[in-house]
């Protein structure tokens, strides 16, 4: 039990300290000096609990400890909520990963959400963009708003605009299909050839 004690109390003594650090960078002129150039390293605690202000740019590394924010992200994002407002490139990790417009690159997470164009591969539990995709996405539930082109694979649920490419789920829908959906259920939106087939659905 004095054991147990002792590991909580080092746990919560080395939080603490981290916090303290950041948040003697994110009071000092450095955190919130109006520089234009985008910072190499970010480490945040919680927005605004971060060394680099929300508003600066990242390129290079972004260590979010639960939840960190910034404009553009170029570069490595590992977080548990990683959140970009602006355009993002590179690999991101976390949990919750957002970017605000449009994104290039790889991100693994359980609920991924982009609402711009994206380009690269996308995996996680729940995975949605906004615009339009060109790659790989891949999870439980994938619904592309936008065109969609390459390959969309998922355990329940596809969504796409117009497909260009392949759908591979237990249920897959797009609004006009250039390829090929393969499921339980297939509903083509255009209709042409065929609006809905079991297994597989095509249209070229």
């Amino acid at each position: 039990m004095k054991a147990a004690l002792k590991h909580i109390g080092f746990s919560l003594g080395v939080l603490f300290l981290w916090a303290t650090v950041i948040a003697w960078f994110a009071g000092s002129d450095h955190a919130y000096a109006a520089e234009k150039d985008p910072a190499i390293c970010q480490l945040s605690l919680f927005d605004p609990l971060q060394i680099v202000d929300n508003k600066r740019d990242i390129s290079g590394v972004r260590l979010n400890l639960i939840y960190g924010v910034n404009e553009d992200v170029t570069g490595l994002d590992v977080g548990i909520a990683n959140q970009t407002n602006g355009n993002g490139a590179g690999i991101k990790f976390g949990l919750f990963n957002y970017v605000g417009k449009d994104f290039k690159g790889a991100t693994f997470g359980l609920v991924n959400i982009n609402k711009g164009n994206y380009t690269g591969y996308q995996d996680g539990i729940v995975n949605y963009t906004e615009a339009d995709f060109k790659g790989w996405q891949n999870g439980f539930v994938n619904v592309t708003k936008g065109g969609f082109t390459g390959f969309q694979s998922s355990w329940v649920y596809n969504q796409a605009g117009p497909l260009n490419g392949v759908q591979l789920s237990l249920i897959n829908h797009t609004q006009a299909l250039n390829g090929l959906q393969i499921g339980l259920i297939n509903i083509n939106g255009a209709k042409e050839p065929f609006g809905f087939l079991p297994i597989v659905n095509w249209s070229f």
